[in-house]
């Protein structure tokens, strides 16, 4: 498929001995690789922050980030690097991003990368309302990969409508994650409620820094335009630090036969934050 507009990936794991990413830096270089061979040109590099992975401070992110573009550049590797955080929900996080503690995309102080656990779900309105006050807007990761929404998707339509924006990994809309999140993330798709499309990279094995297949899958389900929107344009938005209008204009019109189409009897747990 021709792509006149390069991928921009805003969520991959690439940075070493940091998280369950790459252990050493010749897996993060040969993930770099790979990626610009996939039409990568932009990576917005996100550890984890908070929750299991304390020690990650924006700091080191930023110092690891620095020394892996000089490689790359010494290597020959035409890929840009940023530095970002998936960062794990917590109670006080506006007030670490603010304080600098907790690491903003690209690192420009506008969107921050928000991950809840697979098995539970966080109401998030109040952290957004928060964030919004904070000038923040906060982009889910992998919501079609978290099991209470996949039961309960009405969750979806109020997130959109509370200004969050959707980013989905790219392997589930290739079977990677099995066919009934890939059914989920398609939908998801097709109804108008992702924003981006993302990696969410690891390694070299299985979970890989390549977006070009699920770019062909968008291309069937929505359309050449849609998807460039989904790789290209919105994440190199996020890059610069300019806003992402979402992509769902009829969001709320899609409510209702989103949820009928893709309901679920929930057995996964609803937690109050």
């Amino acid at each position: 498929m021709n792509r006149p507009e390069p991928f921009v990936d805003i969520h991959c794991h690439l940075l070493p001995a940091l998280d369950d990413g790459p252990a050493a830096w010749e897996e993060s270089l040969a993930m770099a690789e790979m990626a610009a061979t996939d039409g990568i040109v932009t990576i917005v590099a996100t550890p984890h922050q908070l929750g299991n992975y304390p020690q990650n401070t924006a700091e080191m992110i930023r110092t690891q980030t620095a020394w892996f573009q000089q490689m790359l550049g010494r290597m020959g590797v035409g890929l840009q690097l940023l530095p970002g955080a998936d960062v794990r929900i917590d109670p006080d996080l506006p007030g670490k991003i603010l304080s600098g503690k907790v690491m903003t995309l690209a690192d420009r102080g506008r969107h921050v990368l928000l991950e809840l656990p697979h098995e539970v779900y966080f109401p998030l309105d109040r952290l957004l309302l928060e964030l919004r006050s904070a000038g923040l807007v906060g982009i889910l990761s992998h919501p079609e990969r978290n099991q209470v929404i996949i039961h309960q998707p009405h969750i979806l339509p109020t997130l959109a409508e509370q200004g969050c924006l959707l980013q989905v990994t790219a392997g589930s809309l290739v079977g990677v994650f099995g066919s009934r999140i890939q059914k989920f993330a398609e939908s998801m798709v097709e109804q108008g409620f992702v924003d981006f499309i993302a990696s969410d990279a690891h390694g070299v094995k299985s979970r890989t820094p390549v977006l070009s297949h699920a770019f062909d899958r968008v291309v069937e389900l929505v359309g050449y335009d849609t998807a460039i929107d989904l790789f290209c344009r919105n994440p190199a938005c996020v890059a610069i630090g300019r806003p992402v209008i979402p992509h769902g204009v009829n969001r709320q019109n899609n409510h209702s036969t989103f949820c009928s189409n893709l309901f679920f009897s929930s057995s996964s747990q609803v937690v109050n934050f």
